[in-house]
């Protein structure tokens, strides 16, 4: 009886401490001492954030879905379109468009279909420390889909990029579970450039709204010259701190992954954690949009602060009201052009 009481006393104090921590952190301490954002760097980010909404349209020329400024794309440049049916089911929907006003050869990937089968396989199919690249650990399942989305769409890539005089920019977006695709993707291009006619690695550059943790930190560091990670506030998915497949085994039970980020915060030290190489994390540069300040109430002018860290990078999921609103590639957009403006 005395060894049952002594475990439920630790186990309270272990919770108590836990939720004092978590009730005492917000989204802004993540980025606070984080220097602000240059508008010539953020600047094509609500555009991109528009180009990814489009691939949830069914015809551009008459949006269901738009912003409340409207996409700003002209219908006649998207050059492909991809849906579930076509690819199968080995990458989320994407669309092809040529930015003619920007110079720009955009691949846009939507983020997670809660109702479809393929996109919790594509999360799924990965464990830690199962797929190595690049001298670093990434996410076996987006790491698959990418490679696949490169061979599909490498020839189309190519013309676009050659025909437009070899100038063009090109991007790789993508929301969510798009994000991860698209870092991927633009990993495997920087690295075998010639796929795409030789592109230089400057002309190279992706997009993460949202992003999901899918590479070890050396890589995430490496390639941040590439990849830019964008994140609202309190945006719970590049914080979750365990494997990213056990979120979405727990997607429907917030309870239990909540208890179990407990345990594992509270009797796991933290530089245990973070020393382990194969520990997966958000890619690239990171824009951390802040709008709301501790212990007042309602939203504020959006400011953007930006690095490049390697110590406390999203690492705690922040007890939020807005956790899981601040995912939404909508909310981003809107954020996005408010703190541009």
């Amino acid at each position: 009886m005395s060894l049952t009481c002594g475990v439920e006393c630790v186990l309270c104090l272990g919770v108590t401490r836990w939720i004092w921590k978590r009730c005492t952190y917000v989204g802004s301490d993540d980025s606070a001492t984080w220097p602000l954002s240059t508008p010539e760097d953020f600047e094509p980010i609500p555009r991109i954030c528009r180009a990814i909404l489009a691939v949830y349209e069914d015809d551009l020329r008459n949006p269901r879905f738009g912003p409340d400024c409207g996409y700003g794309m002209n219908p006649d440049w998207v050059i492909k379109r991809v849906t579930y049916e076509q690819n199968n089911g080995r990458a989320p929907p994407y669309l092809i468009y040529i930015d003619h006003a920007n110079q720009e050869i955009v691949l846009a990937i939507r983020g997670l279909n809660l109702v479809s089968q393929s996109d919790y396989k594509l999360l799924l199919d990965n464990r830690l420390g199962m797929q190595m690249f690049d001298g670093g650990y990434v996410h076996h399942g987006l790491l698959k889909s990418a490679i696949w989305l490169l061979n599909q769409e490498s020839d189309t890539l190519k013309r676009l990029w050659v025909d437009n005089g070899s100038r063009y920019k090109m991007i790789f977006a993508g929301h969510s579970l798009g994000s991860g695709v698209a870092a991927l993707l633009t990993i495997v291009v920087v690295n075998h450039r010639n796929q795409l006619g030789g592109i230089p690695r400057s002309n190279v550059k992706c997009y993460a709204i949202a992003p999901a943790r899918c590479m070890s930190l050396n890589l995430a560091v490496k390639y941040a010259d590439v990849i830019n990670s964008v994140i609202l506030q309190d945006d719970f998915l590049p914080r979750t701190p365990t494997p990213l497949e056990d979120v979405f085994k727990s997607i429907f039970c917030l309870p239990c992954l909540l208890f179990l980020v407990c345990m594992r915060d509270t009797f796991i030290p933290e530089g245990r954690k973070l020393r382990d190489p194969r520990r997966l994390y958000a890619p690239g540069r990171m824009y951390h949009i802040v709008e709301r300040k501790f212990c007042r109430c309602g939203r504020y002018p959006p400011e953007v602060r930006t690095a490049i860290p390697v110590e406390e990078r999203f690492e705690h999921i922040v007890l939020s009201s807005n956790a899981t609103s601040d995912h939404a590639i909508i909310w981003i957009e809107r954020e996005a052009r408010k703190a541009l403006e």
